[in-house]
């Protein structure tokens, strides 16, 4: 394809960075994997056309390396990097020092990852644009009296959250005004820990809400679309675990109305590729939280909604190309589930690494399956847990759940626990089933409760 990457270097590693190397391939791109020594025969290592070792097995020596992983990109004369998700992808220093090579970042200007990237900036920008957001204070709180103030204001329980934060580090609850004071210099101390940045934030805590998130794509051209939402509800200690498009909740005209706030909001802010929104839902109102500037982990289930290669439409915006179709283009066929299969005790949660000694995927008309595993690969012990995805496609929701309770049935994994078996449970509840369900609903399933 003319006017397109010759060479991409994949600053990832696992199922991702096997997802990229597909979409590459298949646009007749060459592509450069980088990997530490625990990744020697990692998957995404033997299919790459080249691979550079970066470092030893601790991502802060190797896959957080920067410098390592542009001299990777330099000797092997790649011209653009993919971050993936998680590691580098939303590092605005790291997508700097890219562009300032003369590489291309295939992700949003380090300016917009910079704003995104702090949730403060984040919802201050969106609130002027439009976007509907959660009551809770105008800024970081610089003091305890600041923060009861503001809880007075809205009401409690009340939320401190880092500024900085995610994965749900440096969040802490208070029901009553007697928690506050704990609340406060917990979230901050965690913060502290967790980020190297104590500044923290007030929001509403809603008892009941559910966990909603726009999927949208922007050229640099001016044009932003949308491709609907998804419903990542089902969380534990704030990790997603099973995720839908769309929601069971969200009609047709919700999500046009949304999807028309967000489009009018980026195009103003002039964002460029792909960027999540993710929004708490209760009582048919939407409320933002953070935007994500990268690809997200959940991608799958909106590409089989609307038949898109979101990794390939990332490449070609990063070449410089637009869009090519307008949001009445976009069509939502059916209905998609994904589970994210973890190395983890599915009662205890504690990692699992170790040989998988058999791996046998399911199969089948709509039924796919993203992971870097194979039989006689050693899950290593340095990195996330997550070692698969799999992800169904049916006409109807209640068709896409027996799609997956088979395709669970059939998915094989021996060697290593993992939480396969949580995925079954989980679909056969009737909660989950009947889709009334909100982002506190899974931990009491976990429970027992």
């Amino acid at each position: 394809m003319a006017g397109l990457f010759q060479k991409i270097l994949i600053a990832n590693r696992g199922e991702i960075a096997l997802r990229v190397q597909r979409a590459c391939r298949e646009m007749g791109i060459r592509t450069v994997a980088v990997h530490s020594t625990a990744d020697a025969q990692a998957m995404h290592v033997r299919l790459a056309d080249e691979s550079v070792c970066i470092g030893p097995p601790q991502a802060r020596d190797s896959y957080l390396n920067a410098a390592s992983i542009l001299t990777a990109a330099i000797v092997t004369g790649a011209d653009a990097i993919h971050p993936g998700y998680g590691f580098l992808s939303e590092n605005a220093e790291f997508a700097d020092m890219v562009e300032a090579h003369g590489l291309t970042f295939i992700g949003p200007s380090p300016d917009h990852i910079r704003m995104m990237g702090d949730k403060i900036t984040a919802k201050t920008a969106m609130a002027s644009l439009g976007v509907p957001l959660v009551p809770g204070s105008d800024g970081e709180l610089h003091s305890l009296d600041a923060a009861r103030a503001v809880a007075e204001t809205i009401g409690y329980p009340v939320l401190i959250k880092a500024a900085a934060g995610g994965g749900g580090r440096g969040m802490k609850v208070a029901r009553a005004a007697s928690e506050l004071e704990e609340a406060w210099g917990s979230a901050r101390a965690e913060a502290r820990a967790a980020f190297g940045n104590d500044a923290v934030y007030m929001e509403k805590y809603l008892d009941r809400p559910r966990h909603i998130e726009l999927q949208v794509m922007a050229d640099s051209h001016g044009n932003v679309v949308h491709f609907g939402e998804r419903d990542c509800s089902l969380q534990r200690r704030h990790q997603k675990l099973l995720e839908e498009a769309g929601s069971p909740v969200i009609s047709e005209a919700q999500r046009a109305a949304l999807g028309a706030t967000v489009t009018s909001a980026l195009q103003q802010l002039g964002y460029r590729n792909a960027g999540t929104l993710e929004f708490l839902y209760q009582d048919g109102q939407f409320a933002f939280i953070e935007m994500n500037t990268r690809l997200q982990v959940e991608h799958p289930v909106t590409e089989m909604v609307c038949s898109v290669d979101l990794v390939r439409e990332q490449i070609r915006i990063a070449s410089g190309e637009p869009l090519g179709y307008t949001q009445s283009d976009i069509r939502f066929t059916g209905h998609a589930i994904e589970c994210r299969i973890n190395a983890e005790d599915p009662e205890t949660f504690l990692p699992t690494p170790g040989l998988v000694s058999a791996f046998h995927a399911p199969g089948g008309l709509g039924v796919r399956v993203d992971s870097a595993l194979y039989a006689g690969y050693k899950v290593p012990p340095f990195y996330d847990s997550m070692v698969a995805k799999l992800i169904v496609h049916a006409p109807t929701r209640m068709e896409a759940i027996a799609r997956l309770r088979r395709s669970l049935a059939e998915f094989a994994i021996v060697g290593i626990k993992t939480t396969l078996p949580l995925h079954q449970r989980i679909v056969e509840d009737p909660q989950f089933q009947s889709g009334e369900y909100t982002i506190h609903w899974l931990e009491r399933f976990v429970a027992g409760g």
